[in-house]
């Protein structure tokens, strides 16, 4: 399997899920606000370090 980036797994993971469940549209949405803040906080810490 080709590598993937952590995001990249996250909403893969989250698709898998919102499969078996009925609530998917929830878990979805609930990995991707996760997968936003995650990247905003990395970003800012990239840019500017403590």
């Amino acid at each position: 399997m080709r590598e993937l980036s952590a995001e990249a797994r996250l909403h893969f993971y989250a698709r898998q899920i919102a499969r078996k469940s009925g609530s998917g549209i929830h878990t979805v949405a609930l990995y991707s606000a996760f997968a936003v803040i995650a990247a905003i906080v990395f970003g800012t810490l990239s840019v500017r370090p403590f």
